[in-house]
């Protein structure tokens, strides 16, 4: 009975960050339905990942699995990993999606997540940390900056992502399944509606209702915990 006990149990350990990217590996997890664990970690008072998850990976972020011997870092190593290992036909592209998906996993959610505000940033950090007497003068300054840098960038990348989703009218890859690039988008897309939903299209806002009304989605959570990013 131990024998088979021990067989059954799962080898993936999720490490996961309360209100992380990590909710993006529990989602692909439970639509590749494998058996994981999930090892909670709650973030500090300043919201930064606890010194524990430095024994997990030299970096100390989230997310992050153990797979056996296997310890892999970064949501996109983790993603593709999961998809060649356990994924099956599903999570696999099409051949008329295979550049948007690649595209859209990497370059487009790359570039929108430099853009996309993240508290705390250092147009936030730099007016706090200064002297009592300046700083009022040093937010204006820098909420100024921000604005002038960011605002003009997510406007773009918001107006690319949702005429795209006008295109494919489900997921960025097209086809009948969530591939790569919508779990690798999925956070990301989470946290623009979230901080600056002024930039999010309508389109946009339908796909993320779309994913977190999934079965799947549904199960992560529960498995996950309390979620900041639940769009109402």
């Amino acid at each position: 009975m131990s024998g088979s006990t021990e067989a059954s149990k799962p080898t993936i350990v999720v490490h996961h960050l309360e209100d992380s990217r990590s909710q993006r590996i529990l989602w692909l997890l439970e639509e590749l339905e494998v058996p994981y664990e999930v090892k909670k970690y709650k973030r500090t008072p300043q919201r930064l990942a606890p010194k524990e998850l430095l024994d997990v990976h030299p970096l100390g972020k989230s997310p992050v699995i153990t797979d056996g011997d296997v310890t892999l870092a970064e949501s996109g190593a983790i993603v593709e990993y999961l998809i060649a290992k356990h994924g099956g036909a599903n999570p696999k592209v099409n051949e008329s999606g295979w550049v948007d998906n690649l595209y859209c996993a990497y370059s487009l959610r790359g570039r929108l997540v430099t853009t996309c505000p993240r508290p705390p940033t250092s147009f936030r950090l730099i007016p706090q940390r200064s002297p009592a007497l300046i700083r009022p003068l040093v937010k204006r300054i820098f909420t100024k900056l921000d604005e002038t840098l960011n605002a003009p960038e997510l406007e773009r990348h918001g107006k690319l992502i949702e005429s795209h989703l006008e295109k494919t009218q489900g997921w960025f890859a097209g086809g009948e399944h969530p591939t790569s690039a919508d779990y690798m988008m999925s956070f990301t897309l989470e946290i623009l509606l979230n901080r600056a939903p002024e930039f999010a299209g309508s389109n946009v806002k339908e796909y993320v209702k779309r994913i977190q009304d999934r079965p799947a989605y549904k199960r992560a959570l529960e498995k996950g915990g309390e979620y900041a990013y639940l769009i109402k």
